[in-house]
């Protein structure tokens, strides 16, 4: 009988052990969870947006008029006084005349040569005819008022001197003419191009409006320029802003005096600004999603001691925080420890080794962080990133 004890005592050991090692598999095991603790510290709620930087007056000086352009001696990030002289415009060059036009032009000269010859003979001859007419009225004068002649003749005689002498007037305006006709068409040929002949003495002096710096050389070497084109761009690079894009929905909460910090722009640390001007409009923009967006300029004035970004030049990127609100001492929670627990607001928080639900009432909030109002006390271990695995009551351990 002893050994079929024996037996029956391992054989009952050995069911009791498959038993437990049943029960202890199909035990629910701890869930691994991460956590952070609900503490007090100061909080930021912001509106973040890329900008770039300007220069606060930026002078554009376009051509007056239109000319040949000299090249400018000036180079980007030269300094430029009030009225200096920056660029000159000459006149206009003459186009280059090819074999034909140069043909045509010769040919228009000799014809305005021989047209000069023909109407200095007409006045020669209108003179000779006036001189005669003078003449002849002197003679028939003594006659008429010597009685040897009638009236008649006399007036005739009058008649034929004050024509003879509009006619010497008509030739000599006709030379005039002609002369003017013979300098026009032999400036075809003087002011060409190729000839090297253009008349460079008058010129137009284009001045700074502004004292500062050479910010832009929107055309350097010479050639010609319509009115009207941009030239050179002028500004002081030492007085600059940050103009800012902001969807026009998050630019409702933005005022003139928001305090705005200026981050990533090259520095070691952020430079504080004020918003001095929200724009009024907005524009539309599509963005890198192919998502048509309505943005607004926002524009602040950096209020850092210049020393601290004289670096900054104009055009250069920024990020700007626009800070909304601010507190100092505020009980707050990370935004991903956060769910939706019908309309309110809720959180798991890890307790004696189980998940608590904790329904919250929460107050501003940001990328990061949510601040509490209620439903939760400081100190208190809360479950980030709970997924579906974490209910009320389940067993919970830290994530190693």
């Amino acid at each position: 009988m002893q050994p079929i004890i024996r037996r029956r005592l391992l054989m009952i050991c050995v069911a009791a052990g498959v038993s437990l090692a049943l029960a202890y598999g199909f035990m629910p095991k701890p869930v691994p969870v991460d956590t952070v603790r609900a503490a007090r510290a100061p909080m930021q709620v912001t509106i973040d947006e890329e900008g770039k930087t300007r220069v606060r007056d930026r002078f554009i000086i376009s051509a007056p008029v239109s000319g040949y352009m000299r090249r400018v001696d000036l180079k980007v990030g030269d300094a430029v006084q009030k009225g200096q002289a920056v660029a000159v415009l000459e006149p206009l060059r003459s186009g280059v005349l090819d074999a034909r036009s140069r043909a045509e032009a010769e040919a228009a000269a000799a014809a305005a040569e021989a047209a000069v010859a023909a109407a200095d003979e007409r006045a020669r001859a209108a003179a000779a005819d006036a001189d005669y007419a003078r003449k002849n009225i002197a003679r028939q004068k003594k006659l008429y008022e010597a009685g040897y002649i009638a009236r008649d003749l006399f007036e005739q005689a009058d008649a034929e001197a004050a024509r003879t002498g509009a006619t010497l007037l008509s030739a000599e305006a006709a030379a005039r003419t002609a002369r003017a006709e013979l300098q026009r068409a032999r400036a075809s040929l003087r002011y060409s191009a190729a000839e090297g002949s253009s008349d460079r003495r008058h010129t137009v002096v284009i001045t700074s409006p502004a004292g500062g710096n050479l910010l832009k050389l929107q055309k350097e070497s010479e050639g010609t320029v319509n009115a009207g084109e941009p030239l050179i761009d002028v500004g002081d690079p030492a007085k600059l802003e940050a103009r800012v894009e902001v969807l026009s929905s998050d630019a409702v909460s933005i005022r003139p005096g928001t305090k705005v910090l200026l981050e990533r722009w090259g520095g070691d640390s952020p430079l504080t600004g004020t918003v001095r001007v929200v724009e009024p409009a907005a524009f539309t923009k599509i963005s890198s999603l192919g998502v048509e967006e309505q943005r607004v300029f926002v524009i602040a004035d950096i209020t850092s001691v210049p020393e601290e970004w004289k670096r900054l030049g104009d055009g250069y990127r920024v990020e700007a925080k626009f800070i909304i609100w601010e507190g100092a001492d505020v009980l707050q929670v990370p935004a991903s420890a956060l769910f939706r627990k019908g309309d309110d607001w809720a959180v798991f928080t890890k307790e004696n080794g189980r998940a608590r639900l904790r329904q919250l009432q929460t107050g501003k909030r940001n990328g990061r962080s949510a601040e509490v109002l209620s439903g939760l006390a400081e100190g208190a271990e809360v479950i980030i990133h709970p997924d579906d695995t974490v209910r009320d009551n389940v067993r919970v351990k830290l994530r190693r």
